[in-house]
């Protein structure tokens, strides 16, 4: 009896992915190192109001983080379209284990200073940005096309399970030892999904000619997104929406420390909260059987900028943690269907570089708006903060909705 057959009561549930055993390892390992990043992530932005007190550090020193998003994501997509992308995130993880190794000892040690988290925020990001479009394109080889969208919103609750459980766990850690344990937890994750990958079986991954795939070009990829308003649209949304709308490391540590006077806990808390309802729309998103539209990935992006208006305008401690799991629904939802989309709507030898660019929007805005809203939190108030990622959120999705009525391409018929 094959394996497929053997796990077959999975395959048309909401874990049907996991029939796959190559992806059942990604996800397992995947789940170890979610939850390390988010770990490292509570951790590096409460050092950093440690070292500074200033919400424009924090804005900035996540503005660098994403930043060589800007520059590599489209390299790291014709990386993935031309090499070995098991190989290639070996190496991508090796390199993110070793810079949350360096800020863990420099925490330990008593010795880390701003610039140093500066920098190693920035090397890590490096490693990210080559790593985010391999690793997304990478999961059509481990599931093929008929299991995709399962596969991408099961990617997305995993990440939200980290996301539910590193901030609580982190604000606990930096409470009762420091920053210092946080970043080690994060470095050992990298090596559990190194183990994972050489594991996989190679012979299953359903892979192209890569030889045939070395005479494509960035700008084929490029002239290819030019020529749908799909993708144009769905890029369009989710720039906006990610650049200035999905700040809530920077937004939720002012709130808690500025608004309600708060302490880590409750700004691990805060992070939680988001992650609760992520995990949710995560999950809907699985169970689906009908793929996206980029029409879905509009509307959602709506309904986003709306919630994220209404917490800036919640009075308490209480009522705004109650608000934010709904953003998180709708922050999953959206950003599922405009990945999923994104794959789907692309040829497989130009998937890589359709996520790439993809992902230097969706990545790379955070340089520019996480400063932005991080001076607006520290100068003029965090709801004020709050607020503006949610209009700018709406009005990107009403435009859109505007340019694309009528194109039969970006409906849900």
């Amino acid at each position: 009896m094959s394996e497929s057959a053997s796990i077959d009561p999975i395959r048309l549930g909401t874990f049907r992915s996991l029939r796959h055993r190559n992806y059942r390892l990604f996800f397992i390992s995947s789940t170890v190192t979610n939850v390390g990043t988010w770990v490292q992530r509570i951790a590096q932005d409460w050092l950093v109001l440690q070292l500074t007190h200033s919400g424009t550090d924090l804005g900035l020193v996540t503005g660098l983080q994403f930043l060589p998003a800007l520059f590599l994501s489209l390299q790291g997509g014709a990386i993935a379209d031309r090499f070995d992308k098991r190989k290639v995130l070996i190496l991508t993880n090796f390199a993110g284990g070793l810079i949350a190794l360096i800020l863990g000892l420099l925490a330990l040690l008593g010795t880390v200073h701003r610039w140093q988290v500066y920098a190693l925020a920035f090397a890590l990001g490096v490693a990210s940005a080559i790593d985010a479009p391999v690793r997304q394109s990478f999961v059509a080889e481990m599931v093929g096309r008929e299991d995709l969208p399962n596969a991408v919103s099961l990617n997305s609750a995993n990440f939200n399970v980290g996301r539910l459980i590193g901030p609580a766990l982190s604000g606990f850690l930096i409470s009762t030892f420091g920053t210092g344990p946080s970043f080690l937890i994060n470095a050992a994750s990298f090596f559990v999904v190194i183990s994972a990958l050489l594991m996989m079986n190679s012979e299953e991954l359903i892979r192209g000619d890569i030889d045939e795939q070395n005479k494509v070009t960035i700008l084929d990829g490029i002239r290819y997104v030019r020529a749908r308003t799909d993708l144009k649209a769905t890029i369009f949304v989710i720039g906006l929406m990610a650049t200035f709308g999905l700040n809530f490391q920077v937004t939720t540590a002012l709130m808690a420390t500025k608004v309600f006077h708060l302490g880590p806990s409750a700004f691990g808390l805060l992070s939680t909260s988001v992650a609760l309802g992520s995990l949710v729309g995560a999950l809907y998103a699985a169970h689906l059987e009908r793929p996206p539209t980029a029409a879905f990935v509009l509307r959602s992006a709506l309904i986003f900028g709306v919630l994220e208006t209404i917490a800036s305008t919640m009075p308490t401690f209480l009522t705004f943690a109650l608000v934010l799991p709904f953003c998180g629904v709708m922050i999953l939802t959206t950003l599922i269907a405009a990945n999923s989309t994104m794959q789907l709507r692309s040829t497989p030898e130009n998937r890589g570089r359709i996520m790439g660019i993809y992902l230097m929007i969706f990545l790379g805005g955070a340089p520019l708006g996480s400063p932005v809203i991080g001076w607006i939190g520290q100068n003029v108030g965090p709801r004020f903060a709050l607020a503006i990622g949610g209009v700018i959120s709406i009005l990107a999705a009403l435009i859109a909705m505007i340019l694309t009525r009528g194109k039969p391409e970006v409906s849900d018929l």
